[in-house]
C-alpha cells in the first residue's frame, strides 16, 4: 500500500510540475536561458574581475561584448532576409515556370491531365493565409523574452556568492555532496553551451563555403540557418535542409545542384554527428539516445523550440542528481549511456528463458 501511495504522489507531482512548467513558460524559459548564459559567461566575467574590474562592470562588459557580436550577426542576417524578400516575385515566377514545364512533361508522359500547372498555390495566397495578429504577438513575446534574459544573466552572475551561501547554509548536513553536485552540473551546462557554440560556428563555416561555391546569393543566411537549426537534434537538420534544397531547386535550372546540396548537407551532418560534436562537445552530458529523444519531445511540448534545446543538458543535470541519491541511482542509470551488462542481468535472462521454455512444453 505504501508503494502505491509513493507512486501516486510521484505521478501527482509530475503532472503538477508539467502544468506549472507549461503555464509558467513565460517566466521559466528566460530564467533557464539566463542560468545557462550565466554559466557560459562566468569565465569571461571572472577574467575581468581578476584584473581588478568591479563585478558589475565585469559582468556588463561580458554581456555587452557578446551582445555586440550577436547584434552584428543579426544585422548581417537581416540584410540577407530583406534581399531574399525582394526576390520573392522572381522566385514565384520560377515556381510557376517549373510547375508548368514539369506538368507538361508528365502530361505528355502519361497522356492525361496528370498535374495542373495551377496546382501550387501562389506566395501571395500563402502570405494572405498568415494570421499577422498572432505573428505580431508572438514576435513581441519573443522580443520581451530576449530582453529579459540579459537581465537574468547579469543578476545571477552578480549575486553568485549570495546563491552559493544559500546553498551552503541549506546543505549544512550534506554540504560536500551538494557542492559536488553544483560543480558537476555547472560543468555540464558550461561545456555543453560552449561546445555547441563552437559546433555551430564550424557547421556555419562548412555550409557557407559550400553554398558560396555553388553560387547561392544568400549563402550566409542559409549557412547560419542550417547551423542554428542544427541545435534542435534530429528535427532541425531535416527542416533546414528541406528549405535549403527547395531554394536551390527554385533558383537553378539543373537538378544537379539540389542533389549536390542534399549530398553535401547529409555529409556535413554525418561529419558533425560522428566527428565534430564528439571532439568539441565531448561526452559531458552522457545521456542515451532514447532519453534525448524523449527529452526533446517533452521540451518541445512544454517550452517549444527553447525546450527542445534546453532539455538535453537539463536531462544531463537530472541524471547527475539521480546518481547522487542512493535510492534513485537506478533511474540515473536509466538515463545514462552506460550499456555495460553485468552477470546478474545475464542470469536474469537465462532464468526467464528457462521459465518460458518450461511453460511452452507444459
Amino acid at each position: 500500500m505504501k508503494t502505491v501511495q509513493q507512486v501516486a504522489y510521484f505521478l501527482l507531482v509530475l503532472v503538477l510540475g508539467a502544468i506549472v512548467a507549461k503555464e509558467g513558460s513565460f517566466i521559466f524559459v528566460p530564467l533557464v536561458w539566463g542560468i545557462f548564459f550565466a554559466f557560459a559567461l562566468y569565465p569571461i566575467s571572472s577574467w575581468f574581475e581578476r584584473r581588478r574590474f568591479p563585478r558589475g562592470l565585469a559582468i556588463f562588459l561580458s554581456i555587452l561584448g557578446v551582445s555586440f557580436l550577436a547584434f552584428g550577426v543579426f544585422y548581417l542576417l537581416l540584410n540577407q532576409v530583406f534581399g531574399l524578400i525582394r526576390e520573392i516575385p522572381e522566385i514565384e515566377a520560377n515556381i510557376s515556370g517549373k510547375m508548368a514545364r514539369y506538368s507538361e512533361e508528365l502530361n505528355l508522359l502519361f497522356g492525361e491531365e496528370w498535374i495542373s500547372s495551377n496546382a501550387l498555390p501562389s506566395l501571395d495566397s500563402m502570405l494572405s493565409s498568415i494570421d499577422f495578429n498572432k505573428t505580431l504577438f508572438a514576435t513581441g513575446k519573443s522580443l520581451t523574452l530576449i530582453g529579459i534574459v540579459p537581465l537574468y544573466t547579469f543578476l545571477l552572475l552578480y549575486y553568485k556568492d549570495f546563491f552559493a551561501e544559500f546553498l551552503v547554509r541549506y546543505s549544512s548536513k550534506n554540504q560536500e555532496t551538494v557542492l559536488h553536485w553544483i560543480n558537476d552540473s555547472g560543468q555540464v551546462i558550461q561545456d555543453y553551451l560552449v561546445g555547441m557554440i563552437r559546433v555551430t560556428g564550424i557547421v556555419t563555416l562548412l555550409s557557407g563555403v559550400f553554398f558560396y561555391a555553388i553560387g547561392v546569393e544568400f549563402y550566409i543566411l542559409f549557412a547560419v540557418f542550417i547551423a542554428l537549426m542544427n541545435l534542435i537534434p534530429f528535427v532541425g537538420v531535416f527542416l533546414s535542409s528541406v528549405f535549403a534544397i527547395l531554394y536551390v531547386f527554385l533558383t537553378t535550372d539543373s537538378l544537379v545542384f539540389p542533389l549536390l546540396t542534399f549530398v553535401c548537407l547529409w555529409g556535413i551532418q554525418l561529419l558533425e554527428n560522428n566527428l565534430i560534436t564528439p571532439m568539441v562537445v565531448g561526452s559531458k552530458v552522457k545521456v542515451n539516445a532514447f532519453a534525448v529523444i524523449i527529452s526533446i519531445l517533452i521540451g518541445g511540448w512544454l517550452w517549444g523550440i527553447s525546450g527542445m534545446i534546453l532539455f538535453i543538458p537539463l536531462v544531463g543535470i537530472l541524471k547527475i542528481t539521480l546518481e547522487k541519491s542512493a535510492n534513485l541511482q537506478a533511474f540515473g542509470f536509466l538515463l545514462s549511456d552506460d550499456v555495460q551488462v553485468n552477470e546478474g542481468v545475464e542470469n536474469f535472462w537465462k532464468v526467464l528463458r528457462k521459465k518460458f521454455s518450461k511453460e511452452k512444453k507444459n
